[in-house]
């Protein structure tokens, strides 16, 4: 596999991992941090638990991730959501969590409340959301793997959806983040290689409403720990490689209860138009680095306009074709970077398509 700095002994772990936990569970408690990263910690509980709400605030030290000064560095973190774990097995588990200032607020890089607000005020459109998640997988070096030592693979061409060595990397990665998502209830829709040489996607969804962003940072959370013990990095940059190479988005694949039904294609035209008018408040929160890809080239459409078409990968909003045929179903959002953050994407067009809220007066 890839080169690692990282020692570790595998056949002498396991002798611990088979140790009995006498009732107690491992708790790995999981939030995102000021750069937009995963960051976690474990808690023993006293026995097993059946729901988040079950489970007890903590802290951390906000001055050390980013979300906080020194001087007031208590940032702490509140469960929103559990999954089986898949590193520790039997009742240990993974704990989603959103994070909170010492006042009583939302920490600043807390998207996830206000995304939940705007979900909760517009149940009634009953929001299916789906994300394509684009990644490349790199060597100690930083270098995508399996790539040329300082040098450059053949173009792009037989990489995509690949059989065969040369032509994917790192399979073996992919396969086990797909388990681990499986056993944790993570719903994972599917995988498959990139146009990049080195760069995979996995799909999450669909899911109803704040779960997508939720499944989402879990299933990045997964990757970024299997490729941990690979010894492989995982990078989210929407332009790893500059050049002729395509970059890696996060496609929001979005539908409402009006798109699905008969006649929903005047739905989604409606929905163009609003998309249209707010294009830069949307490319402000679709992930940092988007200027280097969409470019307009490599199936992607350009950061200056808004366009849509059915069928055109070349577009800002791409209609399925079956969509169109059928006359309903769901559309494209093409513009997010690898690196955007779901619940600003998907919160951002629910406000977009259905308005904002009221600033929330929060009782400190």
């Amino acid at each position: 596999m890839a080169e690692s700095m990282v020692v570790s002994n595998v056949e002498n772990l396991m002798k611990y991992m088979k140790l009995d936990q006498k009732g107690f569970v491992m708790a790995e408690y999981i939030w995102i941090d000021g750069n937009n990263e995963v960051r976690s910690k474990t808690k023993t509980l006293p026995g097993p638990v059946k729901s988040f709400e079950e489970l007890g605030e903590w802290n951390f030290d906000g001055s050390s991730t980013g979300q906080a000064p020194g001087d007031n560095s208590d940032v702490y973190i509140r469960p929103v959501a559990t999954y089986p774990d898949p590193f520790r097995g039997g009742d240990n588990i993974l704990v989603l969590c959103e994070t909170w200032d010492s006042d009583g607020s939302p920490n600043k890089f807390n998207y996830r409340h206000e995304a939940k607000r705007l979900m909760e005020a517009n149940a009634e459109h009953n929001f299916w959301f789906g994300l394509e998640q684009e990644y490349t997988l790199l060597s100690s070096d930083g270098w995508p793997y399996g790539w040329p030592k300082g040098g450059f693979p053949g173009p792009q061409g037989p990489y995509y959806c690949g059989v065969g060595t040369g032509k994917v990397y790192c399979r073996d990665i992919v396969e086990a983040h797909y388990k681990a998502c499986l056993f944790s209830g993570v719903k994972i829709a599917g995988i498959n290689a990139e146009v990049m040489p080195g760069q995979w996607e996995f799909q999450v969804g669909p899911c109803e409403g704040i779960e997508l962003g939720d499944q989402l940072w879990m299933a990045r959370f997964l990757l970024c720990r299997i490729a941990e013990e690979f010894g492989a990095k995982i990078s989210f940059q929407p332009k790893p490689i500059p050049g002729e190479w395509n970059g890696a988005g996060l496609h929001a694949n979005v539908s409402t209860e009006e798109m699905r039904k008969e006649g929903g294609m005047k739905h989604i035209e409606a929905a163009m138009k609003k998309l249209e008018k707010r294009h830069e408040e949307h490319i402000a929160v679709y992930g940092e680095g988007n200027k280097d890809r969409l470019t307009g080239r490599h199936e992607t459409g350009s950061i200056e306009s808004f366009s849509w078409g059915v069928a055109n990968r070349g577009a800002s909003v791409r209609i399925p074709r079956q969509c169109a045929r059928e006359g309903k179903g769901y559309f494209e959002d093409r513009r997010p970077a690898s690196n955007a953050d779901p619940y600003q994407i998907t919160g951002i067009i629910v406000e977009t398509m259905f308005g904002g809220l009221p600033e929330e007066k929060i009782t400190k």
